[in-house]
């Protein structure tokens, strides 16, 4: 063999080894990333999950709206990259407890039975006004000694949480996408697609609770949204009971 025959297999046999760690590498960082995301969304490889929405109206028949069904796909895809299974479900038809299986919730308690129950089981800090007639506090949300009015198609509100009841860290969580609107629950599940990895590497598997503010929905849809605040702590804290029976109450 030559002098310039052994430097050029030596030169390939460098590509090939450089080629396959490169790739063992990428591999090892990618199968990293995945567990995190399982881990954060309690979604192992094969596991069940449900989509919980309420109902566009009454009926037999599971009729969702527009932006849930928008919101329905931004999730569905988070459960498929797990690569875990989906079911969706009406607000009315589920009978679990916690930790059994992943759960995502979207809707508003006013006329979504499941998330009335999760806001008050879980999150006693927030009250939502559930009140049909007309008035600036339609809609809002007190979390703590603050309240959060809406302003229809302008300024719009959303929780965004993470829980487990207190349960294990290896039970399935429940996340809930609390919306003044069905448009910022949309707002919400995008923001969770689109930064999920910060907030598992800020929260870890812990339970959460932010506040969402969807800015100028008329214009420009679910996609400007800013972080209020972590409100984690005051909406854990069970708030006094309301004074007269027409003031903003808690989700039941």
């Amino acid at each position: 063999m030559t002098e310039d025959v052994r430097h050029l297999v030596l030169g390939l046999l460098a590509v090939v080894v450089s080629a396959a760690l490169g790739w063992l590498l990428r591999t090892q960082v990618w199968k990293r990333k995945l567990r995190r995301k399982q881990a954060f969304f309690g979604l192992p490889a094969n596991s069940e999950s449900l989509l919980v929405v309420n109902r566009e109206a009454t009926g037999p028949e599971l009729t969702v709206t527009r932006h849930d069904v928008f919101s329905l796909l931004e999730l569905a895809a988070l459960i498929k990259d797990c690569g875990a299974h989906s079911q969706v479900v009406a607000h009315d038809a589920v009978q679990q407890g916690f930790g059994e299986r992943t759960e995502f919730c979207v809707g508003n308690p006013a006329v979504h039975r499941r998330m009335a129950a999760h806001m008050h089981s879980l999150l006693p800090g927030v009250r939502v006004n559930t009140e049909p007639e007309p008035g600036p506090d339609r809609g809002a949300f007190q979390i703590g000694s603050e309240r959060y009015r809406m302003e229809g198609g302008r300024t719009e509100y959303v929780i965004l949480a993470r829980l487990t009841a207190g349960q294990p860290q290896e039970a399935r969580p429940v996340f809930l996408f609390c919306g003044q609107r069905a448009i910022t629950n949309q707002a919400a599940s995008r923001y969770l697609a689109r930064h999920h990895e910060r907030l598992a590497r800020k929260h870890g598997n812990n339970s959460f609770a932010l506040l969402l503010k969807v800015v100028n929905s008329q214009a420009y849809g679910p996609d400007v949204v800013e972080l209020v605040a972590d409100v984690t702590r005051a909406a854990q804290e069970p708030l006094p009971a309301p004074t007269g029976a027409r003031n903003s109450h808690r989700a039941k």
